[in-house]
Parts: C-alpha cells; structure tokens; sequence
C-alpha cells in the first residue's frame, strides 16, 4: 500500500481525490433517494459495499421504486456491468497476479479506475492509479451513501433538493463526449428512441433492455473493412 502512494505524483492524486469527492456526493443522492424511496436504510448500504456499481444500483433503485420486476432490474444491471469483461482484459495486469488480489481488484473496477489505468505509461504507475482510485472510490463512495441513507430518513421529497438527477447529469456528462464521434451517434439515438417508445406500454426495467437495440443498430451499420488485395 506504502508503495502505491510513492507512486502517485501530486498530480495524479489531485485528480483522483476529485474523482472521490464526486464520486462521495453522487453516493449521498444515492443513500437518500433509496431511503426516501421507502427501501430499508440497510439496503442502499449492503448493496454499495457487496456489489460497489454505482450505475447498476441505481438501475435497481430505479427500476423496483417504479414497481418495476426485481429480476428484470438485476439483468439491466448485470448488462449494464457487462462491459468490465473486456476492460479487465484491458487493465489485467494493475488488478494482479494473486487470486486474492485480482478478486479484491475485480471488485474495485470501474470506468474510472479503468480510465486513470489506461492513462498511465508504465506498469508501476498503471497499477498505482487503479489501486489508488478503486480504493478510495469505495470508502469516498461508501461513506456517501451512509451519510446520504441518513439524510433520507428526514427528507421527504429528493426531488426538491434535486438529488434524484445527481447521477443521471453525471452519466449524461461522462456520455457527451463519446458523441462527437459519428459512429457513435446512431446507437445512442436508436437506443433513446425504442425506450422512450416502449415506457409508456411496458412495466418499468424492460424499456432499459430493450433500448440495446441500439447497439445492433451500431453493429449492422458499420462498414466492413475493405479486404486487401491479394
């Protein structure tokens, strides 16, 4: 552990404790719209230590308080997380060798530890930056959430304090860039578009499925390669 912050220049720690500060306050409109939501003040709080995704816990915040089915809110999040398959190939080697260790960093991975990873040069700074952000997302984000469920408790309208679009603003910053490109556009808007068409005709969780449409219309877009001659 002593290594790792030996690693990090200041630079790279500054970014990552905003990232944490962010991170701490998204986690506080999290513990309270679950609390104020009417689930038990535990839940928001086991669900952030043992499944620690922030996306896929909102999704099943949001998906069971619209009366939505539990199991089609654990399967928007379980794909909402599937795309950690291919950054683990990505980061592989900053998570570890260990089995202890690798299971412990499969645990911490996130588009931002995966990011300041990818970011870094050399092996030792890659696995200094992925340990030292999933680390202190965890607490920053753990200790939001309690305070947050707290806070729940005595607030009766999270909409008033605009706690319910803290993370869909998040979200929908993290997204905007990835629009400039073309290519990225067409998937995107044909995903938006089958959602919002399908919210008002079926239970809450489905549309979210059924708007990976879009990345078929992605898929079947895309031009083939032009194949070299021979």
């Amino acid at each position: 552990m002593r290594s790792i912050w030996r690693t990090l220049d200041r630079g790279l720690a500054r970014d990552i404790g905003l990232v944490c500060l962010a991170d701490c306050l998204v986690g506080v409109s999290y513990g309270a719209i679950a609390v104020s939501s009417g689930f038990p003040l535990w839940l928001p709080m086991l669900m952030s230590v043992l499944v620690f995704a922030g996306a896929s816990q909102f999704m099943f915040l949001g998906i069971v308080a619209a009366g939505g089915n539990p199991f089609a809110a654990v399967l928007a999040g379980l794909l909402a997380n599937a795309r950690h398959l291919p950054f683990g190939f990505a980061i592989g080697d900053a998570v570890g060798t260990r089995r202890l260790t690798r299971t412990l960093g499969s645990h911490l991975m996130s588009d931002e530890t995966v990011a300041f990873a990818m970011a870094q040069d050399d092996a030792a700074r890659r696995r200094a930056a992925y340990w030292a952000c999933g680390l202190g997302i965890f607490v920053c984000w753990n200790a939001g959430v309690l305070a947050g469920a707290y806070a729940g408790t005595a607030i009766s309208d999270t909409d008033a304090f605009g706690l319910d679009a803290a993370f869909p603003a998040v979200l929908l910053a993290l997204v905007l860039p990835s629009l400039r490109d073309r290519t990225a556009r067409l998937p995107v808007l044909v995903g938006v578009l089958v959602a919002l068409a399908a919210t008002p005709f079926l239970p809450a969780g489905l549309p979210v499925l059924l708007a990976l449409a879009g990345v078929l219309a992605g898929v079947a877009a895309k031009e083939p390669e032009p194949q070299e001659a021979r």
